[in-house]
């Protein structure tokens, strides 16, 4: 039993969201949620006084931290970090407890570190509009799927979506990202007017901007079912591409206080994607083929 404190503090003063409520969350998720966080290094986002405090990013297991949490150790240039892993209910209650509101995650295990299981695209869009992110999700989807990669959503907790594309481990991360950078650039190319690749927000000129700067060593995702640190304590939640016709759909719309509404008797719609994992070696070779067609067509 994890010794918890303090329940009552209110962590999401738009909704009155407590400390409790959120640790009560974690419990309750924590079946569904495991699968996609264990194994893998955590960073920390922490709001010890609320949303409306001072947050910030934790790599480290403090010292204080105990020792049945599990840490995995990693060198970094001029010493190494102790990431959390969580691989348990527990811990995801115990982390809750100490004000971590999302468990940001690497997208590689810590069996091999320096190769992701998943490439992720993260569609953020100018404004609220959630018809650009469908439109961008639809269209992204169809060009991965030329390439022979099966992809899936999910409402991210904020305006707009992750598309994640299952991946084999074959391969380290530099590549990876050289691939999803090519990916983006083509569609970009394809729809300027409504897409952009610009990391730059003054020069998106109200597109949007398709994000696959995550795919890197050492950066995270936000896993499924995590909680944002946002008004309404929003959740993100994996999607099937069919709730996209939804037309009350948002990046937001599930949270703390109407998730479990929403999922009970459903099957998680990410199940089983792990055995979707492929390589990403005839997926390049379809992505040249359609670079040099299309390039010549200008």
């Amino acid at each position: 039993m994890v010794e918890v404190s303090r329940r009552e503090k209110t962590l999401f003063p738009d909704s009155g969201v407590t400390k409790g409520d959120l640790i009560e969350y974690y419990r309750r998720i924590a079946d569904r949620m495991l699968p996609y966080v264990r194994e893998r290094p955590v960073v920390m986002q922490r709001f010890p006084d609320g949303i409306e405090g001072e947050g910030f990013y934790q790599k480290d297991a403090p010292d204080y931290f105990p020792e049945w949490i599990e840490r995995v150790t990693v060198e970094k240039e001029g010493g190494t970090v102790d990431h959390v892993v969580c691989g348990n209910a527990a811990t995801l209650v115990y982390l809750a407890n100490q004000g971590v509101i999302t468990p940001h995650v690497w997208l590689s295990k810590v069996d091999r570190l320096h190769h992701p299981d998943r490439m992720i695209f993260d569609l953020d869009p100018p404004e609220d509009d959630f018809d650009v992110v469908r439109h961008g999700a639809r269209a992204l989807r169809e060009l991965l799927e030329d390439l022979d990669l099966s992809v899936w959503p999910m409402a991210t907790g904020g305006r707009g979506l992750h598309l994640v594309v299952p991946l084999d481990r074959g391969e380290e991360f530099d590549p990876v990202r050289g691939f999803a950078h090519r990916v983006v650039d083509l569609l970009a190319a394809r729809q300027p007017d409504r897409f952009t690749t610009e990391t730059r927000k003054d020069k998106r000129r109200g597109r949007l901007f398709l994000d696959y700067l995550r795919n890197a060593y050492a950066q995270t995702g936000v896993p499924p079912f995590a909680v944002r640190p946002r008004a309404g304590a929003p959740v993100a939640v994996p999607l099937d591409w069919d709730d996209l016709d939804d037309p009350d759909l948002r990046g937001n719309a599930c949270t703390v206080e109407n998730v479990f509404r929403r999922l009970s008797g459903k099957d998680d719609p990410w199940k089983g994607m792990a055995r979707h994992g492929r390589s990403l070696t005839e997926p390049r070779s379809r992505l040249e083929a359609l670079e040099e067609e299309e390039g010549s067509s200008d």
